[in-house]
């Protein structure tokens, strides 16, 4: 890794969505972007929804927020839920959104998580269908990927990888997005 180089970080709690996770790390990590997985509890192993269990790279107390390029949230139910619970995280989420950092949620993740946001403006999101509830406050749409400004959102399992091409391309370059899609023939 570069020096002073900024990493991101994905949030892995029990009940979290495969897919979700582990193709915006895989697309992320073929773009060149230092990613580390973080479990929010005191235990690296997680486990996932659909009972695949994974060891993160570190935990919750191991993140260093000066390093942070982008949070990234994926859904699966319970984990959007767990990942709305963790106090700590909250306020990092917070921070991150006020410094004008990127913050990227897939599936349930925006309803659990970026719900939890204190905005000033109508965040343009999308979300997996039935949880538009969760977010009074956004302007949700139906789309596969929105990108709001600093915001990425993704809608479920079948937009993961377009998720994280979106997120690289934010990262890096659409040039960037555009070789990683074409190298995993999409």
């Amino acid at each position: 890794m570069v020096d002073g180089m900024k990493k991101s970080f994905l949030f892995l709690a029990d009940g979290f969505e495969e897919m979700e996770a582990i193709a915006v790390i895989d697309v992320l990590r073929r773009g060149g972007v230092e990613i580390q997985t973080v479990s929010i509890t005191s235990q690296r192993e997680v486990k996932s929804a659909h009972g695949v269990t994974v060891l993160a790279d570190c935990v919750f107390g191991e993140v260093s927020e000066e390093d942070v390029e982008c949070l990234i949230f994926p859904g699966g139910m319970p984990g959007a839920q767990n990942l709305g619970h963790c106090k700590e995280l909250m306020l990092l989420l917070q921070r991150q959104y006020d410094k004008g950092g990127y913050i990227a949620a897939i599936c349930a993740a925006p309803a659990f998580v970026l719900s939890q946001l204190d905005v000033e403006k109508k965040l343009k999101l999308t979300c997996f269908p039935g949880f538009e509830k969760f977010l009074p406050n956004a302007k949700v749409v139906s789309d596969g990927v929105v990108v709001d400004g600093q915001i990425i959102t993704g809608k479920g399992p079948g937009f993961a990888v377009a998720f994280g091409l979106n997120i690289l391309g934010k990262l890096r370059s659409s040039v960037v997005a555009t070789e990683v899609a074409k190298g995993m023939l999409l």
